[in-house]
């Protein structure tokens, strides 16, 4: 359904820290356009292949407007996670790289038997949660 989300962010350098450390427990790693302006500009992790024709990626920049980046209210990017274990290492990671929790891992049980989640805010205040499906213990 998605080609990318976009995030914006007031601080690359910090936003990259944030989501190199975060996304890497979930098995995600930084995507390389080989545009050296816009991998200068931008960070991105996911899926980046022929220049673009094959994407699944997230993606943070400075806003285009040049106005602060802000967070919408009731916006959030949700990751999949394969175990529960990468769920408990990417809220680890996230706090230890300047993220705050907005629900330390467990299972939502409200939502589904086997939903298994963790939620923070980036340094921007952006909203993301990783998600572990199909298993309702470790």
């Amino acid at each position: 359904m998605f080609t990318y989300i976009c995030l914006g962010t007031n601080d690359l350098g910090r936003a990259v820290r944030f989501y190199d450390a975060a996304l890497s427990a979930l098995g995600l790693s930084r995507c390389i356009t080989g545009d050296p302006e816009w991998d200068r500009t931008w960070a991105g992790w996911g899926i980046y292949r022929d220049g673009g024709a094959q994407e699944t990626a997230l993606w943070v920049c400075k806003p285009f407007d040049d106005r602060p980046a802000s967070v919408g209210n009731g916006t959030m990017v949700a990751f999949g996670a394969t175990s529960w274990r990468q769920v408990d290492d990417f809220h680890t990671a996230a706090l230890a790289c300047g993220g705050r929790s907005e629900g330390a891992p467990g299972l939502r049980t409200h939502y589904n038997p086997d939903f298994y989640a963790a939620y923070v805010r980036d340094p921007d205040g952006n909203k993301l949660a990783a998600v572990c499906r199909g298993f309702t213990q470790p």
